[in-house]
């Protein structure tokens, strides 16, 4: 039983369920990561009151826990229970690292779907599909070392430029045409007809993205101006003055790599010199509520900005020169498309394409989707060209030296 009650401590639940404890300290409980504090702090306060104490949502936060809960029992469960495909070539392998907003819904979608695929093609689908959040340790047992192709999973979803570009992982494999874009869709969603989300070398297929947006706490700008503009964050008036979605790999790396694209290494040092600190992207949203050290401004996930309440000091701000983006990558093994397809056309249809963008407000590229966006947002795009020119996983490393060097 994975329900959370809310007026057991924080002590009763991160013993019934470790996996929370992140959570925990995520959300501005970081007293929960050392084991003697969280006895002393934990068993005297329970979810309830310690929620009412940081203003964070009930509700909001008690999801987030089950549906964490969920995705690392769901993992411990296929871990199990998976069938090694080397002894079944019929099997189809799909697994996928799913931004934790659309997990459940998208996972009940493919379930739905699966029972019919097999049904029709009397071929099995092994299939994980984690939350994003616990992506890390799934990356660090599954792809790195795997020097064959056949030890690939053969369709693989994830966010992110990191393991898909990295030689270490799955992007060694890109030079010898492993991978094949059949998703059918080259006319994209006219929310990006600014730019070419399409790859001209046919490997990468993408389903949607992840914007990063400014969530501007008005009360803490004092005489300085709103920041419209990636271009203002870098001013110096906002030095130690922003806080940074760090921990949020995909996203974090994904704002290093445009900033250095469109302003060089000194951008990147700015931005390292704009940081304040590091928080989650619900922990931002409760900012304006801190007693101390609060920042004036927090990039973020355009999801996590319905989070924020009405009538307070935080307004969120679209940037004028475009969010930055984090593709949601789809990547599909060319000698499996004849079994693949059908389950390629599943997550590159409108379906997939409507949780993305309705349930997660992860833009979708399907070009019939309404991404309920205005018309006037942008998106800044590393794009192809850049993207085949650079090792990117030698620039995400030296982005991120300059950072650490340079933050606030």
């Amino acid at each position: 039983m994975n329900k959370i009650e809310i007026k057991n401590t924080l002590l009763e639940i991160t013993e019934n369920f470790p996996e929370t404890i992140q959570i925990f300290v995520s959300r501005g409980f970081p007293q929960m990561e050392d084991p003697e504090k969280r006895k002393t702090f934990g068993k005297n306060i329970n979810l309830e009151s310690a929620l009412k104490l940081k203003n964070i949502d009930v509700n909001s936060f008690v999801k987030i826990l089950e549906e964490t809960i969920e995705a690392s029992r769901s993992n411990q469960d296929s871990s199990l229970n998976t069938v090694d495909t080397k002894l079944d070539s019929n099997a189809i392998n799909v697994v996928g690292l799913l931004p934790c907003p659309v997990r459940i819904p998208l996972l009940d979608k493919f379930n739905a779907f699966n029972e019919t695929y097999k049904k029709q093609h009397n071929t099995e689908i092994k299939h994980e599909l984690q939350a994003a959040s616990v992506g890390l340790e799934w990356v660090e047992k599954n792809i790195v070392g795997v020097e064959d192709s056949s030890e690939l999973p053969d369709l693989f979803i994830s966010a992110g430029f990191d393991m898909f570009f990295d030689e270490k992982m799955i992007g060694k494999f890109k030079k010898d045409n492993v991978f094949q874009d059949s998703s059918n869709i080259d006319n994209f969603n006219n929310s990006f007809k600014d730019i070419d989300l399409k790859d001209p070398k046919g490997h990468y297929s993408m389903i949607g993205v992840v914007p990063a947006v400014f969530l501007v706490n008005t009360a803490e700008l004092g005489d300085r101006e709103i920041p419209k503009s990636w271009a203002d964050i870098l001013k110096p008036e906002f030095e130690k003055s922003v806080s940074l979605p760090v921990g949020d790999f995909d996203l974090f790396n994904g704002i290093l790599l445009n900033i250095h694209k469109m302003y060089g290494e000194e951008g990147v040092a700015k931005i390292g010199r704009s940081l304040l600190q590091s928080m989650h992207p619900s922990e931002m949203v409760k900012s304006e509520i801190k007693k101390a050290a609060k920042p004036a401004v927090t990039i973020m996930p355009y999801f996590f900005t319905k989070m924020v309440k009405k009538g307070g000091t935080m307004e969120a701000v679209w940037p004028e020169d475009g969010a930055i983006i984090s593709p949601i990558f789809m990547l599909s093994k060319k000698d499996k498309l004849k079994k693949l397809q059908p389950v390629i056309d599943f997550f590159s249809s409108i379906e997939v394409g409507e949780i993305l963008s309705h349930n997660g407000l992860f833009p979708s590229i399907h070009p019939d989707v309404d991404n309920r966006l205005p018309k006037e947002n942008k998106f800044m795009w590393l794009d192809w060209e850049y993207i085949y020119s650079n090792d990117i996983a030698e620039l995400i490393e030296r982005c991120l030296n300059i950072f650490e060097s340079n933050r606030g």
